[in-house]
């Protein structure tokens, strides 16, 4: 695992002209783009190394398929075009 550094979720009033809505909008959209909320949930409760390996393999699995069935998807569209 990599170590990785403070992520850097920061708003400032002058970045939203004072606007309180924004600023949690902003805010909370900086913290899913740095994966704050989803390292929180991941370590919330101890998972043995063989668990996390598992759970990477599966990931990378579906996320292959996926890839795979955007690649058949396009080909047939652009069989169909032509």
């Amino acid at each position: 695992m990599s170590r990785r550094k403070g992520a850097n979720v920061v708003v400032t009033a002058r970045q939203c002209r004072g606007n309180h809505d924004k600023m949690i909008r902003k805010f909370i959209k900086k913290c899913k783009k740095e994966g704050i909320m989803e390292q929180i949930r991941d370590k919330r409760y101890f998972k043995k190394p063989s668990e996390v390996r598992r759970h990477a393999k599966q990931a990378a699995l579906r996320r292959q398929r996926r890839e795979q069935v955007e690649q058949k998807t396009k080909e047939a569209s652009r069989e169909r075009t032509r």
